[in-house]
């Protein structure tokens, strides 16, 4: 397995992440929105519906993806590439937990980077950085790493369902 099943915590303060709040939605709505997701702002502190670790992470229903302004980015890129990668017809079964299959978690993972560079102000290099400063664990000692020389198989993968050009 390449990424870690332990739940994600929150860093210290002196090292943030890039959370939801910091960058406009409109390329986020407007990204996810082609992938057929629905993008939803919940008001600080409320609950996040959806949510699997718990807040401040995003949540996922359906094709809905539910954050906070202090939701991290990589959290909801995260979630949201869990509902790409599915097959349309099994995202309206989904609630909270999206996939088992250490497949679609590593394709989920690769796809979140590339996404990044689609958001202003984002980009892989920074969501690569956060990613390792949530407490995102490969086997190559960083998310950098395993993008770069050990996620052939979620490249593939992802390129097979025609989620990325091959």
């Amino acid at each position: 397995m390449n990424t870690s099943p332990a739940p994600p915590t929150a860093p210290a303060a002196d090292t943030p992440v890039l959370c939801v709040g910091e960058i406009g939605l409109d390329d986020a709505c407007a990204l996810l929105g082609g992938y057929g997701l629905h993008l939803h702002r919940i008001e600080d502190g409320a609950a996040i519906p959806g949510s699997y670790w718990g807040e401040p992470e995003a949540g996922i229903i359906g094709c809905d993806v539910y954050v906070r302004n202090d939701t991290p980015v990589h959290s909801m890129l995260h979630e949201a590439c869990h509902l790409i990668v599915l097959p349309q017809d099994k995202r309206a079964a989904v609630h909270t937990d999206a996939t088992d299959s250490v497949e679609e978690e590593d394709a989920t993972c690769y796809l979140q980077i590339v996404l990044a560079e689609r958001l202003t102000g984002v980009g892989s290099a920074r969501l690569m950085r956060d990613m390792d400063t949530w407490g995102y664990t490969y086997r190559l000692g960083s998310t950098r790493a395993w993008f770069e020389q050990d996620a052939e198989d979620a490249r593939a993968w992802l390129i097979a369902r025609g989620l990325l050009p091959g």
